[in-house]
Parts: structure tokens; sequence; C-alpha cells
């Protein structure tokens, strides 16, 4: 989509500070975290929201969930764990309408951050 922010960083046209990347995942640290690792994790496919899923994209969405936990080791997160968060759509706090995980750690998360 050419108004979505994740999709012009998936294209290159604006900077983001890449931890993970593969021919179908991005992964990049937030400009305004709320834990010491804060990172965002998106599929390169535009998808607007979880509601937006098909059964064709169920392997995309476990590849996104390795690469989280592989990112996570990577930043050392794995001995004390991490939180991995979607939030859907306006009510469920989706600010970008790109399909996207939250990747939290590096502090013990209360219920919620």
């Amino acid at each position: 989509m050419a108004d979505c922010i994740f999709c012009k960083m998936v294209n290159k046209e604006v900077p983001a500070q890449a931890v993970y990347e593969d021919e179908e995942i991005l992964a990049f640290k937030d400009i305004n975290p709320v834990a010491p690792v804060h990172v965002i994790i998106i599929p390169k496919k535009h998808i607007t929201d979880a509601t937006q899923l098909k059964s064709e994209d169920a392997g995309l969405i476990g590849r996104i969930y390795l690469a989280a936990v592989q990112i996570a080791k990577e930043l050392g997160l794995e001995e004390n764990g991490f939180r991995l968060v979607n939030n859907c759509k306006v009510d469920g706090g989706q600010e970008v309408f790109h399909l996207h995980f939250h990747l939290l750690g590096g502090h013990k998360l209360g219920l919620f951050v």
C-alpha cells in the first residue's frame, strides 16, 4: 500500500533499524520503545490486521513466531523471557494498519506495558 509506513520500510523508502530480515519478514527497533527491548516484526506482505489473515497465511505467521524467538535469543531475552503482542484494530490499540507484532523484553513486564 502506497501510504503504509511499514510497506515503505519494506521497500527501503523509509529507513528502519533492522534487526532481522528475510524474504518474507522484516523486524526493526521501535522508534518509541516501551521496554528496554522493543522490536516490531512485520510480514513484508501487506495484511491490514489479524482479521484479514487467510488460511494461506498460516505458514507466514508460524515463520514470524520462529523469527521472534530467534530475535529474542539474539537479543539475550531467552533466559528471562519476553512478550510477543499483536494489537488488532483501533479498540485493540493498533496504530499502524499493517499486521505487526511487538517483541518486548529486557525487564520484568507487568500485566500491561
